[in-house]
């Protein structure tokens, strides 16, 4: 993965969109609404995002995505027609999405230098992890705001404190605003919505595992705390994250109190060179942790990466948890 996740520095930036936007698109209204050009209602637009203040006079028009799971925020809200490139899949993007996915230049395998970068002509740059505003690398966000390219960040990256749906509501609607499309975000979450209930209802009484998020790691563990998303995808999957306690989204605890916490499930994080079965032979092969019951049992779960951050795949990766730790309730 690109690494934990870490606020920003708050930044002061604010630029305006210069590049004119095209009049096409279909649906009700006129066509310039339908896109969110320039003549579309609710503009300018300003947005206050991990400490960077924006003012969009306009609609983005050449989008470029860094990380999977804002690829997928963008494709959800139908935004493939904005974006000029994408970047960084941590595995295989949605099938509802590959179609769309496919049409659009893989800008580089992981993170693009700020040359690569800029050569795209991007007018707005959208990160998923504080990782793809490295300053070392030249893209910091006050960088690129010089050069009048707008940022993003999504808001786990930044959140001072627990994440959780709140926050995915926020970031689908705080994006859709800035394409001028922000009926589509509304029908999104009421979506997501329906299915978070219908999965909260067939969970109803069922008792809940102690869990273990293992994501990486040898001399310590990489593992799931208490201020990500994938703390609340357990609790909403019917479990309850062993580290809970520990404030921040990520984060390297020791095997001794993996061992002392006694989980009774073991959900692995995949993603990257190093495959599920790996991972597990290093767990069962470790002798310290031979009694801990998740072990004992060989009682794995495992999630796709990009199913366990703030993107649209909360709802599916709630169900998808749900029925590897409750497979008596498992949706039919």
């Amino acid at each position: 993965m690109p690494g934990p996740r870490r606020a920003p520095r708050a930044l002061a930036a604010t630029a305006a969109l210069l590049i004119p936007l095209t009049a096409c698109g279909a649906g009700g209204g006129s066509p310039a609404e339908a896109r969110g050009g320039k003549d579309a209602k609710g503009f300018p637009y300003t947005v206050t995002n991990c400490g960077v203040k924006t003012t969009f006079e306009q609609a983005p028009e050449r989008a470029v995505t860094m990380n999977q799971h804002v690829t997928e925020v963008m494709l959800a809200l139908g935004l493939e027609d904005r974006m000029a490139g994408t970047a960084f899949l941590d595995d295989r993007i949605l099938p509802e999405y590959r179609a769309a996915y496919d049409q659009i230049e893989v800008v580089a395998d992981e993170y693009p230098s700020y040359e690569k970068l800029i050569a795209t002509s991007p007018d707005f740059v959208y990160g998923g992890y504080a990782s793809a505003f490295d300053q070392g690398s030249g893209r910091e966000r006050a960088a690129l705001a010089k050069d009048g390219i707008t940022t993003r960040l999504n808001v786990e990256g930044c959140t001072d404190g627990p994440v959780g749906v709140k926050e995915l509501r926020r970031e689908l609607r705080e994006v859709a605003r800035t394409f001028g499309v922000p009926e589509r975000a509304e029908k999104l979450i009421a979506e997501q919505e329906k299915q978070l209930a219908a999965t909260a209802e067939r969970l109803k009484g069922a008792e809940k595992p102690a869990v273990f998020v293992f994501d990486s790691g040898d001399s310590s563990a990489f593992t799931a705390g208490g201020h990500g998303i994938g703390n609340d995808l357990i609790s909403r999957a019917g479990g309850r994250n062993v580290f809970a306690d520990l404030d921040k989204s990520f984060g390297d605890v020791s095997w001794e109190k993996v061992v002392e916490r006694e989980p009774e499930v073991v959900v692995i994080y995949d993603y990257g060179g190093t495959p599920v079965a790996a991972k597990k032979k290093q767990l069962l092969n470790d002798p310290a942790l031979k009694d801990v019951p998740a072990i004992r049992n060989e009682r794995f779960a495992v999630l796709p990466l990009s199913s366990a951050v703030l993107g649209p795949r909360v709802p599916d990766a709630v169900d998808e948890l749900a029925d590897q730790l409750h497979p008596d309730r498992a949706a039919k």
